[in-house]
């Protein structure tokens, strides 16, 4: 044994006490003896804790063993339990065992003392090394079903994207065309802005979903953590109401961190919204930046970070706050401590993911009554030289004549899509889906220039789709388009400088410029220079084999 054996020995008789002692230690096991012969001073070391084993006598004066034995299986009932006596008799030995007791062993008859202990610990190491395999199987399985239920929010969420990009491929278009049509200082034309505006601002939530479900890749920038707070200072400010005072000290240094803007401003989004539901009374609320050199990894991480420079973003509470079971779960997937229908628990868990994709980690501070403190740490990074240059106003999309091929299933981007293309000049063929789009191209002496296809649908995909019309039209030019956000690398054989993806939404000056930039290119290297450079998530890209 490597380290000393901590035991209770509870015996009122000096000499008993000290021979087994000299048992112990010529069997080679080194102990640490705490001896007692009262209630009182057994029931001390019980709440004390820190020990291995129990040695007890049977008789003692005003007490014994069959209370001790109940005392020691209230308070520690794993902890083995040996009765060494010399009064007692068989019968009693038989009912101890029933009660609980390890083993029972005559002082007469010490030389079972050392093997029965061995033994009784042989045991407990096994008991405790079957626990903790019983431990890691139900944290697998714990992880499984999270990471289930994430897959099922992603799926979800796809579906969302996709559903909620028509839609706003609609609204945002329908404003752009009514905005060209209204003249400078029209009454409404504020308005229509706002609802562009609000459209975007939709689109923007509808990528920041998809980057929480892993479907949409971020794009982490270099910039001061300061302008993310300043961006959605104001909006914070209407989202917690009157009653709880908003404070932010800025960080004077002004840190950088290399993060996605978006996914920044969500994790500050989540984080005052939970502080707002901690203080339903009121209250106060701070959000603080500043610079620090890291000691030590904080208590919720991936893995280790490098120890260094960081920003820390400190958003602090006078809430409720939360008790130590709340703290062990709270950046679990739908983990929630709030009433039904009022919380996802999906709010820290994006917090949680955020945060360690950019390399970070979070410690927390909370006490019931209190209020919460938020320590969110980023690696520092190195600002980046801008470089500024007056970009020109896009002029207008040049008119066409060409004869463009439009497949979409969704009734008001196909009717947006095909007006703007109409009013533009191009020669427009439109099919409801792949097999109808395939039949009208295949049957009918159509001379098409450009397929305009959307990616997912029924029966036959847009992929599909452009791989059997390229088949009879080798120059054929396509343009997908899609509104779920993981349809970026279309897997597709085609030529890659005739091939290009629109991501919906999109307004209508971004699809007849890409339509335009897309028939106007030629041959490898020949192309527009947009085609052959890497673009937002939100503009169109160039289609590899993924």
């Amino acid at each position: 044994m490597t380290q000393p054996l901590r035991l209770i020995h509870l015996e009122g008789n000096q000499a008993d006490a000290e021979l087994i002692d000299s048992t112990l230690r010529n069997a080679g096991i080194p102990c640490q003896v705490k001896r007692v012969h009262t209630r009182e001073d057994f029931l001390a070391a019980l709440r004390q804790g820190g020990f291995s084993l129990i040695l007890a006598d049977t008789t003692l004066p005003s007490f014994d063993g069959a209370e001790a034995l109940d005392l020691a299986r209230a308070l520690h009932p794993d902890v083995p339990f040996l009765f060494v006596s010399g009064m007692q008799g068989e019968e009693f030995a038989v009912d101890m065992m029933q009660r609980g007791a390890t083993d029972y062993i005559s002082k007469q008859r010490l030389g079972r003392l050392v093997p029965s202990i061995r033994r009784t610990l042989r045991e407990l190491d096994e008991r405790l090394e079957r626990k903790r395999a019983e431990d890691a199987l139900r944290m697998s399985e714990k992880q499984l079903r999270q990471a289930q239920k994430m897959e099922a929010v992603g799926r979800l969420a796809g579906g969302l994207a996709h559903d909620f990009n028509n839609l706003l491929t609609v609204i945002m278009g329908h404003s752009q065309v009514l905005l060209g049509e209204l003249s400078v200082g029209s009454p409404i034309r504020a308005k229509i802005e706002e609802m562009q505006k609000a459209g975007e601002r939709a689109a923007n939530l509808i990528r920041q979903l998809m980057a929480f479900s892993r479907k949409q890749p971020v794009e982490p920038k270099v910039l001061p953590l300061n302008s993310v707070i300043g961006n959605v200072e104001g909006m914070l400010r209407r989202l917690i109401g009157e009653d709880i005072q908003l404070v932010v000290r800025p960080d004077p240094h002004n840190g950088h961190v290399k993060a996605d803007p978006g996914q920044l401003e969500q994790v500050l989004m989540n984080l005052v919204v939970n502080a707002r539901d901690a203080m339903p009374n009121g209250g106060l609320l701070a959000i603080e930046t500043s610079q620090v050199e890291l000691a030590r990894t904080p208590m919720h991480h991936l893995h280790p970070l490098p120890l260094g420079h960081y920003v820390k973003l400190t958003v602090t509470d006078t809430g409720c706050g939360m008790d130590a079971d709340v703290l062990s779960h709270l950046f679990e997937p739908f983990f929630t401590t709030k009433e039904a229908h009022k919380g996802t628990g999906l709010g820290l868990s994006t917090v949680f993911g955020i945060v360690t994709t950019c390399g970070g980690g979070i410690d927390v501070w909370s006490q019931v009554g209190h209020g919460t403190t938020f320590d969110l740490y980023f690696p520092r990074a190195t600002p980046q030289t801008q470089t500024t240059s007056a970009e020109s106003p896009q002029a207008q999309p040049r008119q066409g004549s060409e004869t463009i091929l439009l497949v979409e299933d969704d009734s008001g981007v196909r009717d947006l899509v095909r007006h703007e293309l109409l009013k533009t000049g191009y020669q427009v063929i439109e099919a409801k889906n792949g097999v109808e789009a395939c039949l009208t191209a295949t049957q009918q002496s159509y001379h098409v220039d450009l397929l305009l296809t959307d990616v997912v649908m029924p029966g036959m995909n847009g992929r599909e789709l452009a791989e059997h019309l390229s088949v009879i039209k080798p120059n054929l030019r396509v343009l997908f388009m899609s509104g779920y956000l993981d349809d970026i690398c279309v897997n597709s054989d085609m030529d890659p400088h005739r091939t290009t993806f629109l991501q919906k939404p999109f307004t209508p000056d971004l699809l007849l410029r890409t339509v335009r930039a897309l028939l106007d290119s030629s041959s490898p290297g020949t192309g527009p220079a947009h085609l052959q450079t890497p673009l937002p998530s939100h503009a169109p890209r160039t289609a590899r084999a993924s």
